[in-house]
């Protein structure tokens, strides 16, 4: 390889590894949008492992066996499974790092078929904690 396509070679290199780099925001935006496409995607596995050892949702008994189950059934009842984010914003915690929340109205369908059979509005707040540099969702709450 000649000097002169070396050059441009090197410099996408650096420019995709600085692009690489994720910061604390860009990660917790990542972890939203899985959680989202897990959900839809009917993927338990990927939703488990973005829940926080202590995941807590409306209720003391809402944990991560509740979550799983609840997926469970939610995914029995319905082949296809759309959330629609109408607004959204996630932020970290301006006084604690590794805390990070996720204001959002969805509105969240299943369907047996093409034609959603059913369709609902919520308004969620998600609150996430930074463990092991992944953003864990601890807890949910809605309206």
């Amino acid at each position: 390889m000649t000097l002169k396509r070396l050059i441009p070679f090197l410099l996408c290199l650096v420019l995709l590894t600085a692009c690489g780099r994720s910061d604390p925001q860009t990660a917790l935006n990542a972890a939203v949008k899985n959680l989202q496409t897990a959900l839809e995607n009917k993927d338990a596995n990927t939703v488990m492992t973005l829940l926080h050892p202590d995941f807590s949702a409306q209720r003391p008994e809402d944990n991560r066996e509740w979550a799983k189950q609840t997926m469970s059934l939610m995914f029995l009842r319905y082949k296809n499974i759309k959330i629609i984010s109408l607004s959204q914003d996630s932020q970290i915690d301006s006084r604690v790092s590794n805390r990070a929340f996720t204001n959002a109205d969805v509105a969240l369908t299943g369907a047996e078929g093409l034609i959603p059979d059913s369709a609902r509005h919520y308004r969620i707040k998600l609150e996430w904690q930074l463990l092991d540099k992944q953003w864990k969702l601890i807890r949910l709450q809605w309206e």
